[in-house]
């Protein structure tokens, strides 16, 4: 396969060589090349100012996937009688249609071609909507909705954007052929980059006076122990009070994940230090009643740990808790329960991995988790991999990745079968990372095939007061969420603080 991607050199950017060097690499047969093309021109100069700027101020000169590219490296254009199989045209030009028999291919931001459209959206404070697309107003082959959680100023924004439509295009090239609905346009306000840049400036400022005087942010385990229905059923936080797992104050406690092993209950969670930044697998132990006793190490790794997902498999208890910076997926195997465990293998590596969440289905373990390769959001590419037993091998879904979706992707607890289907917690990302809950109902999973409903939406509010929200799971009588509240680093103040928000939950 011969694959040629047509740039304009005016506006010829690292992305650009590395969306060439990732298809070169998932499809090792192919011939992909870069090759040059008179289009809608580079970025207007007030914008390659402020790329500028903030390269300088908050990048510190690190390199970032808008930095331009040398336009030597492009190469002509091919005479029209050696038409490659795949043409994808990211001049931004009005593009004619294809040769017959060829494919001709181009990124739609907000339903516009070129990039003007992805920067027009990220100055009005929106999230382009991405497709690409057939020419000459054809098929839609593919969209995504990039997560800006962790985009800083234009730059950030634009490598969220553009590291997406990379695993846009991979996607259309190795899955089986789908068409999409063109997504709407997203409504954004343009604002003057000037005005951008100064309003970056100042959240940023703001953004380091609240980190001196809080932690931010400060997640906090919720639970309940009932007999009644639970979230997944009512789709609500309502119902019965949820209590708070004691605060240790120098951490945060996040992704709980309950379990009864041989007749002792334990809710496992995430323990990050507020001293170090690194997260570990700490242990509540349960009775009937609540809590009992102090907390304890369960698990650490040098690289940070999270979301410690619990499966039991022929008698034995794992764990797979969450550990992309180590580029692998490790499965520990409950030596002495609750707090001693141990490594018994990789089930996956060359990978970045985030939130991995196993479960059975049709003969099969399945694995969910989101995916990314060095940049953009952390909770938009959702990727599924399937197996005969749980260590493997693993082999990737057809579709790669399965969907870009900041709505839709990052797991949020197990998965669990409900009214005769599976359903599974997602995080809503799309107002900022872990800021909702959504309950979806799986419709179709098999090897070439994946599609799901969404049924709820869950915000924080008067029964689980704070500005975040994202783990669901339960595990018999014992229900648990978490959540981040507002958390002063002055002892006296956060007592006031927590105590305020806790009077504030519904009785």
């Amino acid at each position: 396969m011969q694959i040629e991607i047509l740039i304009d050199p005016r506006n010829f950017r690292r992305w650009h060589e590395r969306l060439r060097d990732r298809l070169a690499r998932v499809l090792p047969r192919a011939t992909v090349r870069l090759a040059r093309q008179e289009g809608a021109g580079g970025f207007p100069a007030e914008i390659g100012a402020l790329l500028g700027l903030e390269k300088t101020i908050l990048r510190r000169m690190r390199p970032t996937l808008c930095d331009p590219a040398p336009a030597t490296a492009l190469e002509p254009a091919r005479e029209e009688g050696e038409q490659p199989d795949i043409v994808i045209d990211l001049t931004g030009a009005q593009a004619p249609g294809p040769a017959p028999g060829k494919a001709l291919w181009r990124v739609l931001y907000d339903n516009a071609p070129g990039e003007a459209g992805a920067v027009a959206a990220l100055l009005g404070g929106a999230c382009p909507a991405l497709a690409l697309e057939e020419a000459g107003g054809g098929a839609v082959l593919g969209a995504a909705l990039p997560s800006l959680e962790a985009a800083d100023g234009l730059t950030g924004g634009l490598e969220a954007v553009f590291s997406r439509v990379i695993f846009l295009i991979e996607q259309v090239l190795l899955s089986p052929r789908r068409t999409f609905e063109r997504p709407p346009a997203q409504p954004a306000a343009g604002r003057r980059p000037a005005a951008f840049f100064a309003r970056a400036m100042a959240h940023e400022a703001l953004r380091r006076i609240y980190h001196l005087s809080c932690h931010s942010p400060h997640w906090r385990v919720g639970w309940r122990l009932h007999d009644g229905p639970g979230v997944l059923e009512t789709g609500s936080l309502r119902g019965f009070r949820w209590q708070v797992l004691p605060d240790l104050g120098d951490s945060f406690a996040a992704d709980p994940f309950p379990i009864e092993w041989r007749g002792r209950k334990a809710l496992f969670y995430e323990r990050l230090d507020y001293a170090t930044g690194k997260g570990t697998i700490w242990v509540q132990p349960f009775d009937d009643s609540g809590p009992m006793g102090p907390p304890l190490p369960a698990l650490e790794e040098p690289w940070h740990l999270s979301y410690p997902f619990l499966i039991v498999h022929e008698g034995e208890l794992y764990m797979v808790p969450e550990a992309s910076a180590s580029g692998a997926v490790a499965i520990y195997r409950c030596v002495e329960f609750p707090g001693q465990w141990r490594c018994v293998g990789q089930l996956l590596t060359g990978i970045e991995a985030a939130d991995v969440t196993l479960f059975r289905h049709a003969g099969r373990f399945w694995m969910m988790s989101v995916v990314r390769d060095g940049a953009g959001g952390y909770s938009d590419t959702l990727a599924i991999h399937h197996a005969d037993d749980l260590f493997g091998p693993w082999r990737e879904h057809a579709l790669r990745p399965v969907l870009i979706d900041s709505r839709l992707a990052r797991p949020a607890g197990a998965v669990v079968k409900h009214s005769g289907a599976l359903w599974r917690p997602v995080q809503d990302c799309s107002a900022g990372y872990g800021k909702k809950l959504a309950l979806a109902r799986i419709d179709v999973l098999d090897e070439e095939n994946f599609a799901q409903t969404r049924m709820s939406l869950i915000s924080p509010g008067p029964a689980w007061p704070g500005g975040r929200l994202h783990t669901l799971n339960r595990w018999g009588r014992l229900e648990v969420i978490d959540g981040a509240v507002l958390t002063p680093k002055n002892l006296t103040l956060r007592r006031f603080v927590h105590g305020a928000i806790d009077r504030s939950r519904m009785i």
